[in-house]
């Protein structure tokens, strides 16, 4: 994305990586994600903090939460709770409040995100100095797995709609694995009215607006293995009226 770079420089030696896990139900998932996170970052040596900011989840997924940060420490991982579900894009707000980085990740709780992918996205925001990265699972050797047909089906269609209605410059917009300077989320949250999953596609058309820089990382995105997935009928249609709402307004 060839725009003008409208933020300051990375700053390598401090450099601080948060992650946001916003979760609802991800008891079986949490543990995982959280132990690969943390060997990710262990091993590659970036410094990091895990926060996880559930939303009044009935499975138990702040109690897991709680023993996670028992086992990691509470340097490491930091609990956010909030009484009831209010949202993405209000979970990143509420995040971002408790975050030290400089940096900031956000990413699904549900192991549909490796981690894996995670010095990647340093690697690419470093060398462009990209205001923020996104995983793109249709450029490069980026895929999906574990969907069907349907479910690919209405991304694949998601997705070109924007393209076409948008013109973006990024070739994923529905995607939720991303990296940001700090300083660029506040700002793109601020200005972000959508909900649910059309939140993620306005944050690229937003950041298009201000002429903010955007750097793609191909990813995997693998279905989740444990819950269930939270893409039904009422979010196809809300994504819908998202998204006409976002051509009439941008």
């Amino acid at each position: 994305m060839a725009n003008r770079k409208t933020s300051e420089p990375s700053r390598d030696i401090k450099d601080r990586y948060s992650v946001l896990l916003p979760t609802y139900n991800e008891r079986e998932n949490l543990p995982l994600i959280v132990w690969l996170l943390v060997k990710c970052f262990t091993e590659s040596g970036y410094d990091y903090e895990i926060i996880v900011i559930d939303d009044g989840s009935p499975d138990g997924t702040l109690e897991v939460a709680e023993q996670l940060q028992k086992i990691y420490g509470e340097d490491r991982i930091l609990l956010r709770p909030r009484a009831k579900k209010l949202g993405l894009g209000t979970a990143y707000i509420h995040g971002m409040k408790h975050a030290s980085g400089n940096f900031i990740f956000i990413m699904d709780a549900d192991l549909s995100h490796h981690p894996k992918f995670i010095p990647e996205f340093i690697e690419k925001q470093k060398e462009g100095n990209y205001d923020l990265v996104s995983g793109t699972r249709y450029r490069g050797n980026g895929g999906v797995y574990g969907w069907d047909l349907r479910r690919k089906l209405i991304s694949r269609g998601a997705n070109f709609l924007t393209q076409v209605l948008l013109r973006p410059d990024a070739s994923d917009l529905t995607g939720s694995f991303r990296l940001y300077k700090k300083n660029v989320l506040e700002n793109l949250v601020e200005r972000c009215v959508s909900k649910g999953y059309v939140f993620q596609m306005e944050m690229i058309v937003r950041a298009r607006q201000l002429h903010y820089t955007i750097g793609e990382v191909p990813i995997s995105f693998v279905d989740r293995v444990y819950g269930e997935s939270k893409l039904g009928g009422n979010e196809i249609v809300s994504f819908a009226k998202g998204l006409l709402t976002l051509f009439a307004t941008t």
